[in-house]
C-alpha cells in the first residue's frame, strides 16, 4: 500500500535574504551554553537558590568540582551568570536579566 504524500509546498519563494544580526549571534551563544544538562542544572540552581559559592554547586551535582568549574566558565562567558572573587572562593549567581534576554530573543524569532 502506498502512502499518502503531501506534496503541498511548505515554503513560499520570497526574500531569501536573512541577514544574521547581533541579536541572532547572542541568542546563539545563550543558547549553546544551555546545551549540557549540567549547565541547565546549574542555572536552576541558581536561579532557585542566588548567589552561592562553587562548592555549594558541586554539593548537589554527580560531578567533579574541576567538571562544575568548567561549566561554570562557559556559562559565565555566555552572560549566564556572574562570579567574584571572596577570598579563596569564587561567588557565582545568575546574571540578573540573563532569563529575560534569554525570553526576549526567543519571543522575536
Amino acid at each position: 500500500m502506498k502512502a499518502d504524500i503531501n506534496t503541498e509546498i511548505c515554503c513560499v519563494p520570497g526574500d531569501e535574504s536573512a541577514p544574521i544580526t547581533p541579536d541572532d549571534e547572542t541568542l546563539a551563544a545563550l543558547s549553546a551554553a544551555l546545551g549540557h544538562p549540567a549547565r541547565v542544572a546549574i542555572v536552576r540552581f541558581l536561579k532557585n537558590h542566588g548567589a552561592c559559592i562553587c562548592g555549594e554547586i558541586v554539593g548537589v551535582l554527580p560531578l567533579a568540582q574541576s567538571t562544575v568549574s568548567q561549566h561554570l566558565k562557559v556559562l559565565k562567558s555566555a552572560g549566564w551568570v556572574r562570579g567574584e572573587v571572596d577570598g579563596p572562593r569564587t561567588c557565582y549567581c545568575l546574571e540578573p536579566l540573563a532569563l529575560e534576554r534569554f525570553r526576549a530573543f526567543l519571543d522575536a524569532l
